[in-house]
């Protein structure tokens, strides 16, 4: 492998993990209001 590969995978590598860990730190915060949707009941067997 050239130089300039190991260097390509390597800041992919690293781009990954941050994602990563970034993701796993990250406090999503809850939906602030809630959803409410009305099925028809034909969509139903009965």
């Amino acid at each position: 492998m050239s130089r300039m590969t190991q260097i390509i995978i390597a800041l992919a590598a690293v781009v990954v993990l941050g994602g990563l860990i970034f993701l796993m730190t990250w406090d999503i915060p809850a939906p602030s209001e809630p959803v409410t949707k009305t099925l028809n009941n034909d969509r139903f067997p009965s």
